[in-house]
């Protein structure tokens, strides 16, 4: 299987960061299936930080043969369990989760409007999650420990400008 990390630096030995834990699945190193994503992800870190360029880096990841060995938490979709989820780690309350690894939907830019009336109780979470089925939101892998992530390996990287 194929990931994407899209970051102001080339990122060819990928590691685990835990200082910043408010996003949605926690501490962790974040990947996507989806090479457009990786691309926006690297465009909106190169806004933040004033930098000229960007990258996407491209890595095989043998998932079949690490699901073998690793603890794994995914999220098919943007339901009620998953919503719960990503608003704990946001605001920190389940950043010390020890599982190795975290798919499922991103809680991008377009969605974030809803999950923050959700966490101020404007919505229930029964609206907002019909409000998030009519969003198209693509896939978020995040690696939370070495072991998962040894089975990652880089492949190439793409300057973004």
């Amino acid at each position: 299987m194929v990931l994407y990390h899209g970051s102001t630096e080339l990122v060819d030995t990928p590691e685990i960061r835990t200082g910043n834990i408010f996003l949605d699945f926690g501490f962790g190193f974040y990947t996507t299936t989806s090479y457009n994503q990786a691309e926006r992800w690297a465009k909106i870190k190169m806004r933040r930080n004033s930098a000229d360029k960007g990258y996407v880096s491209v890595y095989e990841f043998d998932f079949d043969n690490a699901s073998k060995e690793i603890d794994v938490i995914t999220f098919k979709a943007a339901d009620e369990k998953w919503l719960e989820f990503v608003v704990g780690n946001r605001s920190g309350r389940l950043s010390n989760n020890t599982v190795d690894l975290i798919t499922g939907p991103v809680a991008d830019d377009n969605i974030y409007e809803t999950i923050r009336l959700f966490e101020t109780g404007a919505y229930d979470a029964e609206y907002t999650v019909r409000k998030l089925k009519t969003e198209v939101l693509h896939d978020q892998w995040t690696f939370r420990t070495d072991k998962v992530l040894g089975y990652l390996k880089f492949v190439e990287a793409k300057e973004i400008v």
